[in-house]
């Protein structure tokens, strides 16, 4: 079906160089890249791709390694000289500077939970015996790499609290390590699991945990190599992992991926098997019993068959399962299941309503609903049939997120926070719907100086579309037009919803005004909302982000010449995407760790996932869907572009940084007229996870300096 081919005039080989930049006074020339003619033939088109040599491992290509070299020169050389990076740098880093906590996790008696003291690279795990009880540090990060790039991931205590699982990420990579601690001792057992990824900790008594890992890689290609035959294994306390059991596998299929759960009556573990990031599931259930300890086996019994419906595990009570379910209701709805009477199918608990439900917990013998209404969070309270509504108060725009809890134990905690709100965190008693506060955050700034706003706007085709908006409060009573920052996804039913970031204050804070845009293909309205932004639908979230900032400057939000767009992941494929569309639309744009390359994205490590959003480059059809908007494809040669600064990351396996590599080679050779097109490659980093705070704050002041640099957006004065 396709033919590849490769043509050299003898051995020469095409190199391109930007000519010198000078439109704002700070001259500026691109590294040299190294161009083949390399052509393919696809579905009787001729594809070129000159730069696919800039896939290869960093690693291991020292030619990519030079290349990496290079880049970062020139661009650190040009970020330094920006007058506005200093005052970012500092400003995000005093606005980062202050006791931040997690939401505590009950295991017996005790009660685990991360802090960050303010301006730690990492968050460290403390454990308390008792709601009150002194803090005890029992797991610090922070002294495990010189660079601060080894962090804390995932960590679940056993049922009991006597020990805990927890799993590093290093450099910023999707692989895990997980390792086991004794809590009472702190001591770190020698259990070792290795080429865990996409995985949760489930833990079976406390004699050993379920987690799911993929085959060791080929030497050199951990960070290249496509991720196939994931399996559910058992660790067993105390033995190494070559004795862990196989719980759940489908070598026949081996594009289908597992994740283990175990309800707190420890009765039953549930497998959930799907094919790509689509909330389509496949359900098994075992039985455990004595299984797990006893190692007699895992007889997995199917519950659901077909990847047609998303299927949400709350929680187990006996024979009783709930799920939160998109069978029959887009919007989502809550059922249950008695295994032992399987005939009866699932019954409706929660019916589906106008609000879309995002997640359902069982907290003492209570059903905590968490809701989005036009992108912000509400929360509720039912009993187990239903019925007896009670609405937990959050008494503002913003993202509230936890509410974890166990039947029986009517004690939860969640978190709360907006675009002014750093999150602070709560504690719930379902038996009386009280609510005080567990930590709250000491701010560095006054919240209601800043206005919040939700607005809608129509885009292309007709569709209402929400967007939040936030300016300093006296900008926004006089409508002052200033330099704005527009931020969008667009993808995987992902929803966005208010929440703080020091970046962003640090931004509103110089007098600018931020903006997030709901596009479709996110979450935030159900099935619906998710199926309108994807496959052959991929081009109305382009045209939602276009409406987005034609809504901005048309209402006098931001002036023409003012607007800047970011977005990371599939969300710099559309900043790639909309800068080719609409160049004239924006003064700056910074793609993060985008998805630049929609012909070859499925050939790399998570990157097959990915058909489900995308659809897949071998089918004609969606191969035609997929030309027509991939950003390294359409690079509009004599147009003039905004301002534009790429960044990725070395040891990202998520969106591999070929896509960033190529798309910005791309840019520099074409004729895009003065304005700088930067890429600022990130060493020990990953996809975004596990970023140290020193890494975090360094990335931030040179994207924002770089933005609002030709966006004119003028920082403070001392």
């Amino acid at each position: 079906m396709r033919r590849l081919f490769r043509t050299f005039l003898g051995a020469m080989l095409l190199t391109t160089a930007g000519a010198a930049l000078a439109e704002d006074g700070m001259a500026i020339s691109f590294p040299e890249t190294r161009r083949e003619a390399l052509v393919e033939s696809k579905f009787g088109e001729q594809v070129a791709d000159p730069y696919r040599w800039l896939e290869n491992d960093v690693r291991s290509d020292s030619e990519v390694a030079d290349w990496v070299q290079r880049q970062n020169r020139v661009t650190q050389d040009y970020l330094a000289r920006l007058p506005e990076r200093a005052w970012f740098a500092q400003r995000i880093r005093q606005l980062l500077d202050y006791e931040r906590f997690g939401l505590p996790v009950k295991a017996g008696k005790a009660y685990f939970y991360t802090r960050n003291s303010g301006l730690q690279n990492q968050a460290q795990l403390f454990v308390r015996q008792g709601l009150d009880g002194a803090p005890r540090l029992l797991i610090d990060p922070n002294g495990w790499a010189k660079d601060g790039a080894t962090a804390l991931d995932a960590w679940e205590p056993a049922h009991d609290g006597s020990l805990l699982a927890y799993s590093v990420q290093d450099g910023g990579s999707d692989w895990r390590t997980i390792r086991v601690l004794d809590v009472a001792t702190g001591k770190v057992l020698a259990d070792e699991i290795k080429w865990a990824k996409f995985t949760g900790i489930a833990w079976i008594g406390s004699t050993g945990f379920l987690y799911s890992r993929f085959p060791e890689p080929q030497a050199g290609q951990a960070f290249q190599q496509l991720n196939r035959n994931q399996e559910v294994r058992f660790h067993r306390i105390g033995t190494p992992q070559s004795a862990d059991e196989l719980v759940y596998a489908t070598p026949e299929q081996p594009d289908l991926g597992h994740f283990a759960q175990v309800t707190h009556d420890q009765r039953w573990a549930l497998i959930t098997t799907s094919r790509g990031t689509d909330n389509r599931f496949e359900l098994h259930v075992i039985p455990l019993g004595k299984r797990g300890a006893k190692g007699k086996g895992w007889a997995a019994q199917p519950l659901v068959k077909g990847l047609d419906h998303d299927w949400r595990l709350i929680e187990g009570m006996g024979d009783t399962l709930w799920f939160v379910t998109n069978k029959d209701a887009p919007r989502l709805k809550v059922v249950a299941t008695n295994l032992k009477q399987p005939e009866r199918g699932f019954v409706d608990v929660i019916r589906e309503r106008e609000e879309t439900l995002e997640r359902a917990q069982i907290v003492g013998n209570q059903l905590i609903l968490n809701y989005l209404k036009d992108a912000a969070s509400m929360a509720e309270m039912v009993s187990l049939d239903g019925s007896r509504v009670q609405t937990i108060a959050l008494n503002a725009i913003g993202t509230a997120s936890g509410f974890t809890g166990q039947p029986g134990d009517p004690e939860t905690f969640y978190s709360f926070s907006s675009f002014n709100q750093p999150s602070a965190v709560y504690r719930y008693d379902s038996s009386n719907g009280k609510t005080v506060p567990f930590a709250l955050p000491k701010l560095g700034f006054k919240p209601d100086d800043y206005a919040i706003e939700q607005r809608f706007y129509t885009s292309k085709d007709g569709t209402r579309v929400p967007l939040f908006l936030v300016r300093k409060r006296e900008t926004a009573a006089v409508g002052r037009a200033v330099p704005t920052l527009l931020y969008g996804y667009g993808g995987f039913d992902i929803s966005l919803t208010p929440a703080f970031s020091a970046a962003r204050m640090a931004w509103l804070e110089a007098g600018g005004a931020f903006a997030l845009a709901n596009l479709r293909g996110g979450g935030e309205y159900g099935k619906e909302w998710h199926d309108a932004g994807r496959l052959h639908n991929k081009q109305n979230v382009f045209d939602d982000f276009i409406a987005a900032g034609e809504y901005l400057i048309a209402e006098g939000i931001t002036p023409k010449g003012g607007l800047t767009i970011q977005g990371g992941s599939n969300g710099g494929l559309l900043v790639g995407a909309v800068v080719n569309q609409r160049p004239d639309l924006f003064a700056a744009a910074s793609p993060a760790v985008g998805v630049m390359d929609m012909l070859r994205f499925d050939r790399f490590t998570a990157g097959r996932y990915w058909v489900d959003d995308y659809g897949y480059p071998d089918k004609e059809a969606d191969f035609r869907v997929l030309r027509a908007y991939s950003p390294y494809h359409n690079i509009q040669a004599g147009r003039d572009y905004p301002a534009v600064l790429v960044t990725t990351a070395d040891t990202d396996d998520r969106v591999v940084p070929g896509h960033s590599f190529k798309y910005t080679a791309a840019l520099q050779a074409a004729a895009l007229g003065p304005k700088p097109r930067l890429i600022r490659i990130e060493t020990r980093a990953g996809h975004g996870a596990g970023k140290p705070t020193d890494k975090a704050v360094a990335e931030n002041a040179d994207v924002l300096a770089f933005l609002a640099h030709w966006s004119g957006l003028k920082v403070p004065q001392p």
